[in-house]
């Protein structure tokens, strides 16, 4: 066991899709997938001999459903470490306000650090790549400076993803070209220790990237993806459902981190 390198020993992630690990399949996890998340939790695990995590974050959750349904549940796990990333799927949304967005982070926010708990929170990815987000960068970019006036406001830590130009490519994300792929959260994960200032040994483009795709194949590829992603998601909205409807948090309670059959284990 290596020295620690960092003084957390509790550490509870909440929020949505992105941080219950969607786009990063993985069958000896609880609920089937990893995330950068679970690699955080990995990395800090190792360094130290009494280490607990807990995952309450659901898929499909607006900023609301997080402020009612988590917060309160990850503070009764008495972390001493808390990463929040929310507002994400309210952003993406037609006709949503950003700054009633954040009013609603800045109570979530407030409510976490009230116990001492250090807490990481996110900005947005720079979604100008994105054939699909582009429309939307300027009120990510909103959202994303109250989220850092937050962050001053309550001495929170920040994971910019906004500046992590390696996951402006295509080919960091999932099918759905909304979550992360493998690869992507990967990445993310890399950024998170970075921000937290924890050393470890993970190494940029590993597992390595998909190959380059040619534009023909790209065309073919936006064909398929608006028949099986994009038209599913506007009946969901038209029908006031989730993707997170009767999913339960993956890790519920703050235990020591271990994957069934995981090397070491």
């Amino acid at each position: 066991m290596a020295d620690v390198q960092h003084p957390w020993s509790r550490y509870v992630a909440i929020g949505d899709s992105f941080t219950e690990g969607i786009g990063d399949p993985e069958p000896r996890s609880p609920g089937g997938h990893r995330g950068w998340a679970d690699r955080v939790a990995e990395v800090l695990s190792s360094q130290t001999d009494d280490f607990a995590y807990a995952n309450l974050a659901v898929r499909g959750k607006l900023i609301k459903q997080i402020l009612d349904e988590q917060v309160e549940p990850a503070l009764a796990l008495r972390p001493d470490l808390v990463t929040i990333s929310a507002g994400g799927n309210d952003v993406i949304r037609p006709g949503t306000d950003p700054d009633h967005i954040a009013a609603l982070f800045d109570a979530a926010v407030a409510r976490l650090r009230s116990d001492g708990a250090t807490v990481v929170v996110f900005t947005g990815v720079d979604v100008g790549f994105s054939s699909v987000f582009r429309g939307i960068r300027g009120k990510v970019a909103i959202y994303n400076e109250n989220v850092r006036a937050v962050a001053a406001r309550y001495d929170c830590i920040v994971a910019d993803q906004w500046s992590l130009t390696e996951i402006q490519d295509a080919r960091m994300w999932a099918p759905d070209r909304l979550h992360l792929a493998p690869l992507g959260h990967h990445t993310v994960a890399r950024m998170v220790l970075a921000a937290l200032n924890v050393e470890n040994d993970l190494q940029p483009l590993q597992p390595e990237p998909l190959p380059e795709r040619t534009w023909r194949k790209a065309r073919a590829e936006d064909l398929s993806w608006a028949r099986e992603y994009l038209v599913p998601w506007v009946v969901r909205r038209i029908r006031h459902q989730s993707s997170g409807d009767h999913i339960l948090p993956k890790r519920p309670e703050a235990a020591p981190f271990t994957y069934p059959g995981y090397p070491g284990d």
